[in-house]
């Protein structure tokens, strides 16, 4: 991408994007003709090409991102006040397939992980504390704290308990959300052994729980129920985790093929650069993973409305359209049934960095999936089945779909950032810069910046880079958040408690 002031991300569009702050008075200079700027506009923020009358719809990355709410002029910086969302309600959807040909080789790369006995690969080997219930959250922090001392985390890679508030005072979903959501975290290849916590008398029955693991490797994942326990629980549970630690500490890492990589996709305090450098950057690297036959996710359900036709005519089957409308149609309904718009969607800190309607933050967003087929579409809490790209419910709020997509599976949580968060979920969560200030303010909290894709670097050549860095992180690099201890879980809540 070479240097300039501004850019026009698709031929059809009727706005550029600033790439720097300009000021009122400087001259555009594009498709032959010229522009003078009738405000000061900031970086990421868009500037409209052309005069568009009330109700024009303004077009970026080739689609509509909303209409003009009063007569605009060419020149005028376009922005939430002055542009309105087209979204509304639930839809009908045309399935109309798109099948683009990815074209990339299979290099038969590898990278190192541990197999699982069930066949499964973790990128981290890791002993994990899973609490059924949010009381007995402070024995599994002080049975961390005691076993990382007793250990020094000799030949595994951290100990941590996945604290929560949940497990109890809990009905339906909500309750079905804690019990999936805690059941794939047992179950995740990235934990070399497990303790499930318990306290005895919570709705989360200890015994339905362990049921619900299936045929879970009984060597690795053990259950204490601490109002069972005659005497200390604090002696008792370090005495299982002594015997897991024994366990874990034996594994070692191999040479996995790229295959088995299971990446997410997220992005959080996006700003006008999301759709034009990060995102875009991830989407290269989503296609590389599948088409080295591994797999990526993504969700943020909210953050797919008014780009979703996009990702339903890539589904590979009517069957897969069918689910893909019925996963946005049901969280539209979800909105609705609250008394929410189901385009009320930009933060504060979106409409500052440039994104001014939830179409226009979508078609950025939807970026980070590349080109790919989608091969699978699944409901909050379940597995991965399908390699190749998926689709998963779960909303665009980032500590919950972080959660949800390491629940699914993936090993990695692939996070681009215009504003900057230090946050991480249960796995490494990788955060790709949109800009290089932001880099350069918060190098405690950033992987790795795209930024440098509106200062001359070209898209092919930082490609290859982020892949090198992603199989670096997956064969053991820590992520930031991984350095700074921040890590945490974040369960899915839409109901009653009691």
């Amino acid at each position: 991408m070479k240097q300039s002031a501004f850019i026009k991300i698709n031929p059809a569009d009727s706005v550029v994007v600033c790439l720097r702050p300009m000021v009122k008075g400087e001259i555009i200079e594009i498709d032959g003709k010229k522009i003078e700027l009738l405000q000061d506009t900031p970086a990421g923020h868009k500037v409209l090409l052309d005069d568009a009358p009330e109700g024009t719809n303004i077009i970026k990355y080739g689609y509509p991102i909303g209409h003009a709410r009063q007569d605009l002029k060419a020149g005028e910086w376009v922005n939430e006040n002055n542009l309105k969302t087209n979204l509304a309600g639930t839809l009908e959807y045309e399935y109309k397939p798109v099948n683009e040909i990815l074209n990339i080789k299979n290099e038969n790369r590898t990278f190192k992980g541990y197999v699982r006995k069930n066949g499964e690969v973790g990128v981290r080997n890791e002993i994990w504390i899973v609490p059924t219930v949010g009381c007995v959250n402070g024995i599994a922090e002080k049975l961390v704290e005691l076993l990382t001392k007793e250990t020094q985390l000799e030949g595994i890679d951290a100990i941590h308990a996945w604290h929560h508030n949940f497990g109890c005072s809990q009905l339906s979903d909500d309750h079905e959300n804690t019990r999936k959501v805690l059941r794939d975290i047992c179950l995740h290849p990235n934990a070399g052994a497990v303790l499930v916590l318990s306290l005895g008398c919570e709705n989360n029955i200890p015994e339905d729980f362990m049921a619900m693991l299936g045929d879970y490797d009984k060597d690795r994942i053990r259950l204490l129920v601490t109002q069972r326990v005659e005497g200390d629980e604090i002696e008792e549970g370090m005495k299982v985790l002594r015997e897991l630690y024994a366990i874990a500490k034996q594994d070692k890492r191999q040479d996995v093929p790229l295959s088995e990589l299971r990446v997410g996709l997220k992005c959080g305090g996006s700003d006008g650069f999301s759709g034009i450098t990060a995102n875009p950057l991830v989407g290269e690297l989503s296609d590389y993973v599948v088409a080295q036959g591994g797999t990526s996710v993504l969700t943020e359900v909210p953050e797919m409305f008014g780009a979703e036709t996009i990702l339903m005519n890539r589904c590979k089957t009517p069957e897969l359209f069918e689910q893909t409308v019925s996963l946005i149609n049901n969280f539209k309904n979800y909105f609705l049934s609250h008394g929410e718009p189901v385009g009320e969607n930009p933060s504060p800190g979106n409409k500052a960095g440039g994104i001014s309607t939830l179409e226009d933050k979508a078609l950025g967003c939807t970026q980070k999936c590349g080109r790919a087929p989608v091969s699978g579409v699944m409901e909050y809490g379940e597995r991965l089945q399908s390699k190749g790209l998926n689709l998963l419910s779960a909303p665009g709020n980032d500590l919950v779909a972080s959660t949800a997509l390491a629940a699914s599976g993936c090993q990695i949580v692939l996070f681009t950032t215009g504003r900057g968060t230090p946050f991480g979920t249960f796995i490494p969560t990788m955060k790709i810069s949109t800009n290089s200030g932001l880099y350069q303010r918060k190098p405690n909290w950033i992987d790795f910046n795209a930024g440098v894709l509106t200062e001359g670097i070209e898209m092919k050549d930082l490609v290859r880079q982020f892949i090198d860095k992603v199989i670096a992180v997956a064969s053991g690099e820590k992520t930031r958040n991984e350095e700074n201890g921040y890590r945490e879980i974040s369960i899915f809540k839409n109901g009653v408690t009691l």
